[in-house]
C-alpha cells in the first residue's frame, strides 16, 4: 500500500511524520522506522514521529530515533508536530499534546512554535561538565572553539563511557559567546552522530548554564549548527520550572512510500 508522509525540520533537526490516527503504522517494526530515516536508502530524517488521537488531548506524539528504536522526548520534534497538528486543521494557534514523559503545551506564532517543556528539579555538577534529564539525558560541558571539535568522535567517547554506555547519554559541547548567549553542538545516541541542533538538548544546555553562574539571565539564546533557538525559565525553590523551548518549525516537503 502507499501511505503520505510529511518531512518537517526544526533548525535544521528534521523528521519524518506520519498521520497515525487510523493506526496504518506499525510500531514494532523497528527495521521499517530505520530503512526510511536512511538518508541514502530511504527518505532520510533524524527520526520518525507519529501523530495519533487522544482520548482527552488535542493529540499523541510517538517518537522514534533513525536507529529505529521508541526514544525519549524530542524538543525540536514536539516543535515540528505541533506545526504538523495546525497543518492538519487540529489546533488553530496553541494546545497540548501528550509524549512519553507527560503533556506539553503550545503556542504557534506562523512559523514559530514555543513547547512548554517538563520541570526540572534534578541537576548534577561535576568539575567539568553537567548532567540533567530535560525529557532525555544530557551531557553539558564547556569548550573552547566548539566550531573546531570532532563532535562525533568526542561524543561518542563520553556516550559509551562507563557512567553511560547502558542507557546512553546526549552530549552538548558549550561555548559562551556572550552573557546569555551560547554555541551549541549536540552529539545524540540514538543517531549517535551530531544533529543541526537538539531542542532537549539546548534546554540542558541552557539550565546548565543557568546553575553553574555562566548566565544570570532567564531567556537564553542557543546557536545551534542548523539555526538560533531561546530558552526561557522560571526558578523556584525545587528547581527550574515554566520552561519554553522556542523557535522555528517548517514543513519541507510532502511525498508517499509504500511498506
Amino acid at each position: 500500500m502507499i501511505f503520505t508522509f510529511y518531512k518537517y525540520q526544526g533548525t535544521g533537526n528534521d523528521f519524518i511524520i506520519i498521520d497515525n490516527r487510523q493506526n496504518v503504522f506499525d510500531k514494532n517494526n523497528t527495521k521499517l522506522v530505520a530503512q526510511l530515516c536512511d538518508r541514502r536508502f530511504g527518505i532520510g530524517a533524524d527520526g520518525l514521529i507519529l501523530l495519533e488521537d487522544h482520548i482527552t488531548e488535542d493529540f499523541k506524539m510517538i517518537y522514534f530515533n533513525s536507529d529505529g528504536n521508541e526514544s525519549t522526548m524530542c524538543g525540536n520534534g514536539g516543535r515540528c508536530i505541533s506545526a504538523f497538528a495546525k497543518f492538519l486543521g487540529l489546533v488553530k494557534t496553541s494546545g497540548t499534546f501528550e509524549a512519553i514523559d507527560g503533556l506539553h503545551d503550545f503556542e504557534i506564532d506562523n512559523n514559530h512554535v514555543k513547547l512548554k517543556m517538563q520541570n526540572v528539579d534534578t541537576l548534577d555538577c561535576f568539575d567539568n561538565y553537567t548532567f540533567l534529564d530535560t525529557g532525555s539525558p544530557h551531557y553539558v560541558t564547556l569548550k573552547n572553539k566548539v566550531e573546531e571539535l570532532d563532535v562525533k568522535e568526542e561524543g561518542a567517547k563520553i556516550r559509551y563511557s562507563k557512567p553511560f554506555a547502558k542507557q546512553g547519554v546526549n552530549v552538548n559541547f558549550v561555548e559562551k559567546t556572550n552573557y546569555a548567549t551560547f554555541k551549541v553542538r549536540t552529539y545524540e545516541r540514538g543517531v549517535e552522530d551530531e544533529t543541526l541542533s537538539c531542542g532537549t538538548g539546548v534546554t540542558a544546555v541552557a539550565i546548565a548554564m543557568h546553575k553553574t553562574r555562566e548566565t544570570k539571565d532567564n531567556l537564553i539564546t542557543l546557536q545551534t549548527p542548523g539555526g538560533e533557538l531561546q530558552i526561557a525559565f522560571s526558578t523556584n525553590d525545587s528547581g527550574y520550572n515554566n520552561i519554553w523551548l522556542i523557535g522555528p518549525a517548517k514543513q519541507v516537503f510532502k511525498g508517499e512510500v509504500t511498506w
